[in-house]
């Protein structure tokens, strides 16, 4: 099972560039009922999957710095910065306060998380 700093940093990455199942990926990380409030959307599990099909078509690099990480018990708190180079060498730089729980098997079931675009 991932632990907290590889569902910050490599999740984002496998999603993007990984040949993998894109739903295989997503169940590594996420329980099947998980709850991912982002910036006053809810998606569910198909609609995470479904996000990684524009995230392999567009993203070219992707770069993640955790500027602050907390894990107490069943819950956790990240705070870091996404740079994303898309195929057509726009940059795309967003800072994501995100905060998650987890299940017993130690997936995420919850995130509830804000982000802004820094250089759009």
């Amino acid at each position: 099972m991932p632990g907290f700093h590889a569902f910050v940093t490599r999740l984002p990455y496998e999603l993007a560039f990984s040949r993998e199942d894109p739903a295989t990926i997503v169940d590594r990380y996420y329980t099947p009922d998980l709850e991912y409030h982002n910036d006053g959307v809810v998606l569910d599990r198909q609609r995470l999957i479904d996000h990684a099909r524009p995230a392999r078509r567009n993203t070219r690099e992707l770069e993640i710095e955790v500027h602050d990480t907390l894990v107490d018990d069943d819950r956790a708190a990240a705070r870091y910065t996404m740079t994303a180079l898309t195929r057509k060498d726009t940059t795309l730089q967003i800072e994501v306060h995100l905060f998650a729980r987890f299940a017993p098997d130690g997936r995420v079931q919850r995130v509830d998380s804000i982000t802004r675009t820094v250089k759009p």
